[in-house]
């Protein structure tokens, strides 16, 4: 069973930033596309970042210039990297996977069962 871990969330200042780590565990085959979702409470989850298995990868308006997704296949970890961060980017992120397609959901508000596996989220809190 195919499971995947957030890390590396915390506290930061306006203008600084951070970068999220997702490890996949179990035997996850090579054609899985992973995302990025971030999340208010009592807000939808909105997916920001995602790429597919042959590399393409698809951004939101909203972090777009300012975040950056990419892959270790070695380690099985799928990274988002984020600078220039904002109090707006005070969210709770998550890591999902799934065996199709998935920068379809990127700028859009999802439910969970859009993705096949979700981790359990980090908070990320940007002071102003």
């Amino acid at each position: 069973q195919v499971q995947v871990t957030e890390s590396g969330g915390g506290s930061v200042e306006a203008g600084g930033s951070l970068r999220l780590s997702c490890t996949a565990s179990g035997n996850m085959p090579s054609d899985w596309c992973m995302a990025w979702f971030r999340q208010a409470q009592g807000q939808d989850r909105e997916a920001i970042a995602a790429v597919d298995w042959d590399g393409r990868i698809k951004y939101a308006n909203s972090v777009k210039g300012r975040f950056s997704i990419s892959q270790d296949d070695a380690k099985k970890t799928t990274y988002l990297e984020m600078t220039s961060l904002k109090p707006e980017d005070s969210r709770t992120y998550y890591c999902a996977a799934d065996s199709d397609a998935c920068t379809v959901w990127v700028g859009h508000s999802v439910s969970p069962d859009a993705m096949d596996v979700w981790g359990q989220g980090t908070l990320v809190s940007v002071s102003a």
